[in-house]
């Protein structure tokens, strides 16, 4: 063991606290996978990353730094909001990218390249690649009724895989996903991640769910946390956990994944602002924007929570 540089850093939120956590070991040589997944168990987050030197193939492509991406139960060949802290982290810890404005992460997808707001600071990855196929009905049926959702109410479905696979749902109306309660152990037994979006009408956004959105967020006025700003799309998502599923609080990976989707079927037009995890008293906010090439970026905030050392 020795001491190794450690963040927790707090990514999709603008307000420390109320996005989603992530634990950043900045020095990970010398680690084993065994020690690697017993620290990602402890630490029990959604994902703790190890930061590495890259690969001389990945260094040759132009790549910064490597990230391992772990959860409690096993490594990640990609992952979105782990992408941002990590990236956050190294840059803190004084990492100096070989491209000015630039980073390229390697980690097992490949090569992810980061880009920064010069004005706002915030962060965003390119989304990796995606491969999509339908959802059948007799597939759907199981899941409607773990949902409870009715078939009326499932405007497009599609599975999305750009590292891990989502069943992702395009339903009629934000306050339908605010209200849901899944059956967990149902779902579970179905074996697959679920995710549910919807979006918000483009004029006079005064539904009950933003009324609801806004109500759960904390008061300016107050002093503690502002508002999240308005959203065009709401979205929650369920992970695989131990013998049941568990809601995650913002989820980059999938938000990648459906901004390529709804972009490319018309649902939607970049830029956009998706809203998640409202139901976990959560305040997440990631932006969607796209290039003159297509290239989907996926961005959000991110702020350091703990800064210290750990034995490893």
């Amino acid at each position: 063991m020795r001491t190794r540089a450690f963040m927790q850093v707090d990514v999709f939120s603008e307000t420390a606290y109320r996005g989603n956590p992530l634990a950043v070991v900045l020095d990970s040589e010398g680690l084993g996978d065994e020690a690697m997944q017993a620290f990602a168990r402890w630490t029990n987050l959604s994902e703790t990353t190890f930061l590495l030197p890259p690969t001389p193939e990945g260094r040759a492509q132009g790549a910064d730094y490597r990230v391992r991406i772990f959860t409690p139960g096993g490594e990640l060949p990609f992952a979105g909001h782990p992408t941002l802290g990590s990236c956050h982290a190294w840059l803190a810890a004084g990492g100096q990218p070989q491209q000015a404005g630039r980073v390229v992460q390697e980690c097992a997808k490949g090569l992810v390249p980061l880009q920064q707001d010069a004005r706002s600071g915030r962060l965003a990855f390119a989304a990796p690649s995606l491969s999509r196929s339908e959802i059948a009905d007799a597939e759907l049926a199981p899941v409607l009724q773990a949902t409870g959702l009715q078939a009326g109410q499932v405007l497009a479905r599609q599975k999305l895989n750009n590292g891990p696979e989502f069943w992702a749902l395009l339903l009629d109306d934000p306050d339908t996903i605010l209200a849901m309660q899944p059956d967990l152990m149902a779902l579970h037994g179905l074996g697959m991640e679920l995710a549910v979006a919807a979006l918000y009408p483009q004029a006079g956004k005064t539904l009950i769910g933003r009324a609801s959105r806004e109500a759960r967020a904390f008061d300016s006025a107050s002093g503690q946390a502002p508002r999240a700003a308005e959203a065009d799309v709401e979205v929650r998502v369920w992970f695989n956990a131990g013998t049941s599923l568990s809601e995650d609080p913002i989820t980059g990976s999938l938000n990648a994944s459906l901004a390529q989707w709804l972009l490319a079927d018309g649902h939607l037009q970049a830029p956009y602002v998706a809203s998640q995890g409202i139901n976990l008293d959560r305040s997440g906010i990631v932006n969607i924007a796209q290039d003159a090439a297509g290239q989907v970026w996926v961005g959000g905030h991110v702020s350091a929570g703990i800064r210290g050392e750990v034995l490893l």
